[in-house]
């Protein structure tokens, strides 16, 4: 992800087949880990927090692991897509080219899920991080906390729905509702996870 935030920003409004929902999500994701690390940051070397500044500093070090791998994941969901772009291109005049083209669209389907998946559970991670900011970071950083764990939700549940405009297209069903199923586990366990973090900061 080389592209300066303007530059990300004005791809993302083009008619360009990607950066698109998915890679938005990631970059988002990322945003909500390092708001995190923020808090973490701001509360390393003050008085009032030496008894945890030994576990903030090891949360700051699994925020900044990943900060990194979501980056990656928005350059990941671009060149995840781009096959099934490529797919639907592909000629379907005899048997044969319609079984080729479906055997290719299928498997660039499994791997545009895949990424967003990957996308889920980051943010998952993120949100979990979120919640022990917001237990031990400083309370004047604390709302910034909150801001993470809305920022890795929503990054989730767009990656979600990422996930399913992609298995609506599968062939296999088995497959397709496996890979909704796993989308569905993430979103119940963390989802509330990240809500309970908004309305203890919200409410402080």
């Amino acid at each position: 992800m080389n592209l300066s935030c303007e530059g990300f920003l004005e791809e993302l409004a083009s008619k360009a087949a990607a950066p698109g929902g998915g890679g938005a999500s990631a970059l988002v994701g990322a945003a909500g880990v390092a708001l995190g690390s923020m808090v973490g940051s701001l509360t390393v070397g003050k008085k009032k927090y030496a008894a945890v500044e030994a576990d903030i500093i090891a949360l700051n070090a699994r925020a900044e692991t990943l900060r990194k791998r979501l980056e990656a994941l928005v350059q990941a969901d671009a060149e995840a897509f781009l096959p099934v772009a490529a797919a639907y291109k592909l000629p379907k005049e005899t048997p044969e080219q319609q079984a080729h083209k479906a055997a290719v669209l299928e498997k660039a389907l499994d791997r545009a899920c895949a990424v967003p998946l990957e996308v889920m559970t980051a943010c998952g991670e993120g949100i979990a991080l979120a919640a022990e900011y917001a237990e031990k970071g400083s309370v004047l950083a604390r709302s910034d906390a909150g801001c993470a764990a809305l920022f890795c939700k929503a990054a989730m549940q767009a990656a979600g729905l990422n996930v399913k405009v992609n298995t609506r297209l599968m062939a296999d069903k088995a497959h397709a509702d496996a890979l909704e199923a796993r989308a569905e586990q993430l979103l119940a366990e963390f989802v509330p996870q990240a809500d309970r973090v908004y309305q203890t900061v919200s409410n402080e």
